[in-house]
């Protein structure tokens, strides 16, 4: 499977600054049973958007401001909860390239660098001021490992693993990455 390339990103911020924005929030369970990506993103905090009736409601994520946004900033312990790459699909399906905070769950982290979407763990202090500074211009640049934020906010260095920075710059999942060794697996089997 593959994805685009993630080398650069740069947008205006999305700001969800609530703690423990949970999977559950981020991805309903009722809507698990889809086993497609496309038009997950409709549901994307299904219950904060949409009334009982299924009429949108005014919060922030409707406005087409909020769409043209590929960065999220969420709050503290950003994705908690069970287990879904439900979460990553939708916020994929939404245009999101990237979600930064101050701390995300393991699990969910995972899943995100699995699929497509870079997770980033930055200093408080950055966070604080992505916070306090909603649509913003900030540049994510894979390449470097670095989170510029403007006006002086300053330019912070995140981690990532070696092989989660290679596929999301190649656009690949771990299936494509392997898929792509096909030649050299080959080779190795031949010679054997």
């Amino acid at each position: 499977m593959s994805f685009e390339p993630l080398k650069t990103v740069t947008s205006k911020t999305l700001v969800l600054p609530a703690s423990n924005i949970d999977t559950d929030q981020i991805m309903p369970a009722r809507f698990l049973t889809m086993t497609t990506k496309a038009g997950l993103g409709e549901h994307l905090f299904h219950d904060w958007r949409y009334n009982k009736d299924g009429s949108e409601t005014d919060h922030y994520l409707n406005s087409d401001a909020a769409k043209a946004c590929q960065i999220l900033v969420g709050g503290h312990n950003f994705g908690c909860g069970s287990s879904r790459e439900h979460a990553p699909w939708a916020l994929t399906d939404y245009g999101i390239r990237v979600v930064i905070s101050s701390e995300i769950a393991d699990i969910f982290r995972n899943n995100s660098l699995k699929n497509g979407l870079l997770p980033i763990l930055i200093d408080p202090q950055a966070h604080q001021w992505l916070l306090d500074h909603p649509g913003e211009e900030v540049t994510v640049d894979l390449e470097s490992c670095e989170v510029r934020l403007p006006k002086n906010g300053g330019t912070y260095k995140f981690e990532i693993d070696a092989f989660s920075r290679h596929c999301l710059m190649e656009g690949v999942d771990e299936m494509g990455y392997l898929c792509a060794q096909d030649d050299a697996i080959a080779a190795f089997e031949t010679s054997r």
